[in-house]
Formats: C-alpha cells, structure tokens, sequence
C-alpha cells in the first residue's frame, strides 16, 4: 500500500509537469531523491519514461479532432471530392508529416545515446541549471514579444523549416534533464513567432510520437517482463498521470489565451535555486 501511494504521487507529478513548461523528467529526479520507490534500479528507468504514455493519452483524448486524419466531418482539404480518398483529412497528413520531422533530432540523438546522456546528465546538477537558464529565457523572450504580434497563428502556418527548428530545441531538452520538452519546443517556437497558444498545440502534439518512441525503447530495453508488483504500479502511475493530465492541459490551454508564460519562468529560476542551495546544504 505504502509503494501504490509513492506511485500515486509520482503520477500527480507528472501529469502537472508534462505539460507545463518546468520539466517533468527533472522533478521526477528530484521526487526520486526525497521518495525512493522499492523498485530495481532497471525498472524505475524505464518506469519514468513509461509513466508518461499515460499522460501522452490524455492528448489523444482532448486533440483527436484535431489531428486525426481520417474521416470526413469537417475535413476541409480532401484528397479526392470522391471515393474511399475523400475521407483522407489532407491538412492533417500534412500536419503529422511537420510532426515527424520535428522529432528527427530527437529520435536519432535518443536511439544512439540514450545510456550515455542519462549516465551524463541525469543528476541535480544539470536539472537546476537547466531550470534557471531556460527560466530566463523565458522570462527574456515574453519580454521581448510583448506588444507584438506573432507571425504563425495556425498550425497549417507552420512551415517544414519552423518544425524541423523547434525539433532542434526538442533536442536541448532530450539531452539536458531540467530543460523540460515543452519548454524547449514552447521556448523554441515563440522565438520562431509562432503564438502561444499554437505553440502550446504543436508540443502537445509533438509529444505523441516522441513519448511514444521514448516508452517503446525503454520497455524494450527492460525486457517486457514484470512481477504482479511492478506490473500494478506501472498501471496505477499511468492511471494517475492520465487523469491529472487532462486537468492540467486544459487548465494551460485555458490560462495562456490571458496570460504569458512568464510566471513558469520565475517558478523554474526559484526551484532551481533551491535545488541547489538543498544539495550543497546536505552535501
């Protein structure tokens, strides 16, 4: 009981971090330090990447509508007027083709060095000082564009070249834990002048594929074979982290039609700080 109340909390916390811009890889690191799930050292790696198909589902729920390409209600770019073909959704081909090549970075960097980075970066370390440097960044970059208007306001104005950019800053936050993949893309994108809110839609859709990818290396990686225990707590925490996550997005996508993303900035330099002021004190 006390193991299925650990993974409760570790689903509350992903589901909130996911998709807010302050990285949920890197407080699920810090929340490893405080709470220590009785797991394998194997199983909790692939445990904290896996736990995120769970949130990655609450997407496929609230945006099916949105980028599933089949189907003939408001499909408003067919490929034929006619025929079996009038029920491809054209747009949202398109749509997935801009998706996929953003994760190219990502993907390739991920398949060949997914050991080596973590064995480099995962430490507390890394996770504070990419929470303040892309806290300021944010910071700068809301500043800057304030009073300005973006230039891609739809996800169709998203060209291949500004998909294949925001998969580069895909790429810092795949390499640096603390970076957050949605603060890395969110961060990337605006800088590109794509607004917030497309911005917000393109990572969460961005996530699909790649949190996809990450989950079926990492179960591949393990084995695919689980005790009773592991088994449930797996389940549980992608339960917890799909539910909340649902909370979460639509919360965001509601908060950033009124506000920017400054606020996630100060929290990031705030909790980056005392990360390291906690560590140094116990070190």
């Amino acid at each position: 009981m006390i193991e299925i109340l650990k993974v409760i909390l570790f689903g509350i916390v992903e589901g909130i971090t996911e998709w807010l811009p302050i990285s949920s890889t890197g407080h699920m690191i810090l929340l490893d330090e405080f709470i220590k799930l009785d797991v394998s050292s194997e199983f909790y790696s692939m445990f904290q990447v896996v736990i995120q198909l769970g949130a990655i589902l609450a997407v496929v729920v609230l945006f099916w509508n949105d980028f599933f390409p089949f189907g003939r209600k408001n499909n408003k770019q067919p490929m034929t007027t006619t025929g079996i073909l009038s029920y491809v959704k054209m747009d949202k081909i398109i749509l997935w083709f801009k998706i996929l090549v953003a994760c190219v970075p990502a993907a390739i960097v991920g398949i060949l060095f997914d050991e080596q980075l973590e064995a480099l970066f995962y430490n507390y370390q890394t996770v504070a000082i990419a929470l303040i440097v892309f806290g300021i960044a944010f910071i700068i970059i809301e500043n800057r564009n304030k009073g300005s208007y973006s230039k891609i306001n739809t996800l169709t104005d998203i060209t291949f070249n500004t998909a294949f950019l925001i998969g580069i800053f895909q790429l810092i936050a795949a390499i640096f834990p603390g970076t957050s993949r949605s603060g890395a893309t969110i961060v990337g994108a605006l800088l590109l002048g794509v607004s917030r809110t497309v911005a917000a839609e393109f990572t969460f859709f961005l996530a699909i594929p790649v949190m996809f990818g990450a989950s079926l290396l990492k179960l591949v990686k393990f084995g695919l074979v689980f005790t009773a225990q592991e088994a449930i707590l797996l389940i549980i925490g992608m339960i917890v982290a799909f539910v909340v996550s649902i909370l979460v997005i639509q919360f965001l996508m509601g908060y950033i039609k009124k506000h920017d993303f400054k606020v996630f900035g100060w929290y990031r330099i705030v909790l980056g700080i005392l990360v390291l002021a906690y560590f140094m004190f116990i070190g």
